[in-house]
């Protein structure tokens, strides 16, 4: 009993150096940079409180609505694939798959491997007519050239397509390993009242992972608003035929490097928090994210 009790305190401890290490790291990098960016917002270039001067003067911006448009479009497509397809290969490789699970998770997971520009560059070849491995798809498809593929119309279903080969093979991980912890006996009982696949997967596997699904919809959304690697690639590969303020991201990018603005452009990042802070909250309180079982 003694040797219990004293194991309990170290592990305690042990806890608290974890927790630690993330909360710096949390402040440093997350907390104090956001504190940084909102004092930029709502001040101007000889520090004097502007209010909200800086959020007006972007939203004027007659780039700013189309680079939002641009993006909540792809999010639309992004979380409609996210919901669909990742829950779906999940509960397929949790059910008549499992023989070939293990390999399967391997080459979900294999293209986020790659590096962000990697990946990208990779996509520009395969859209390509002239250089791309599936070119004869691409042809039989009207796309005679990398202009036509990557005109500003196909752009959200084209980064959703990137997001989801680079980032779906993790996520497909994670829900695979939380239909794991659903127990065996609950499946087993509703097999035998004679419920079929598709009820096994709709009325029991698809609740009990419902906070799952509702984390991975917070972080996508997070992940999503803050797109910019894929369209400045893109918009440098087009030579101009797309805006390098396609997303929001961009726009900021213009005000600060292009325009010394940096005031401007911690305005637009806000916004981008303040929206993902919006989506998230709903999420939380629509699903009960953190309400206890």
């Amino acid at each position: 009993m003694a040797t219990r009790s004293t194991d309990r305190p170290r592990r305690v401890n042990a806890g608290y150096l974890f927790v630690g290490g993330y909360t710096v790291l949390l402040l440093a990098f997350g907390v104090l940079p956001t504190l940084y960016a909102i004092w930029l917002a709502l001040t101007n270039s000889r520090g004097q409180l502007v209010g909200l001067g800086n959020f007006t003067r972007t939203f004027a911006d007659p780039r700013f609505l189309p680079a939002f448009a641009n993006i909540g479009l792809y999010l639309v497509f992004w979380l409609a694939a996210l919901l669909v397809f990742v829950v779906l290969l999940a509960i397929m490789l949790h059910g008549r798959m499992r023989r070939t699970t293990a390999t399967l998770r391997f080459l979900f997971y294999l293209p986020g491997a790659l590096a962000g520009v990697a990946s990208i560059v990779v996509w520009l070849i395969l859209l390509d007519p002239n250089a791309s491995p599936v070119a004869p798809l691409l042809k039989l498809l009207g796309y005679q050239s990398l202009s036509a593929t990557i005109a500003p119309g196909n752009l959200p279903v084209l980064f959703m397509i990137i997001a989801f080969w680079t980032g779906a093979g993790g996520w497909i991980v994670v829900m695979y390993g939380a239909l794991n912890n659903i127990s065996h006996e609950v499946l087993e009982a509703a097999r035998i009242d004679g419920a079929t696949v598709w009820q096994l997967a709709w009325r029991i596997q698809l609740p009990m992972i419902g906070k799952w699904v509702a984390y991975m919809l917070i972080l996508a959304v997070a992940a999503g608003t803050q797109l910019f690697m894929e369209p400045q690639l893109v918009s440098t590969a087009s030579f101009g035929q797309i805006s390098d303020s396609w997303s929001p991201n961009q726009l900021a990018y213009q005000y600060a490097f292009a325009a010394n603005d940096f005031h401007g452009a911690a305005a637009i990042s806000v916004d981008l928090l303040l929206l993902g802070l919006i989506c998230a909250v709903v999420v939380v309180f629509r699903t009960g994210l953190f309400d206890r079982d």
